[in-house]
């Protein structure tokens, strides 16, 4: 995993319109990226509507969220349609910004073994550090714990080079 203070690996990804995001295109702001498995299922539409019912608390903590998961854009299209949601769904269908942010790699579901998005979430800093990691979220409650967790980096003073 990343650590908190490492920089984070920028990106270029297409969204659920096609258009092109940017990890640099957050910078000045903080940047909840969360990864996810599979859009339309269980565990992943809860946390997505989660993020989704928290975007005005977030933008009160000047704080933009996007998830990325290895599914096409059309399939992140659906999705976002199927769930109304406001914010940007980014595909990385070879795995390779996932892997950057140590996010993908060897799974096993029902006796199977595949490559595939580990469920993990970084807020990057205004200036493209990582300030937070959580490996491994359940998704019920995950919006809610990094609101508390952007809430105390938001209170916390601000570190100054001393003399």
């Amino acid at each position: 995993m990343l650590d908190v203070g490492d920089e984070a690996p920028e990106f270029e990804l297409p969204n659920q319109r096609g258009e092109t995001v940017r990890r640099s295109d957050f910078e000045g702001r903080r940047l909840v990226l969360y990864f996810y498995p599979r859009a339309n299922t269980e565990g992943c539409t809860t946390e997505a509507c989660g993020f989704d019912d928290a975007l005005a608390q977030l933008d009160e903590l000047d704080a933009a969220v996007v998830g990325i998961s290895d599914d096409p854009v059309d399939d992140l299209e659906t999705f976002a349609d199927d769930y109304d949601l406001s914010f940007d769904l980014l595909s990385d269908e070879l795995g390779e910004v996932a892997t950057l942010y140590d996010s993908y790699g060897e799974k096993q579901m029902f006796g199977n073994t595949f490559d595939g998005v580990f469920r993990n979430t970084y807020v990057v800093g205004p200036d493209g550090r990582i300030e937070a990691v959580f490996e491994d979220v359940s998704p019920d409650g995950h919006a809610e714990e990094v609101l508390e967790t952007l809430e105390n980096l938001a209170d916390a003073p601000l570190e100054t080079a001393s003399d």
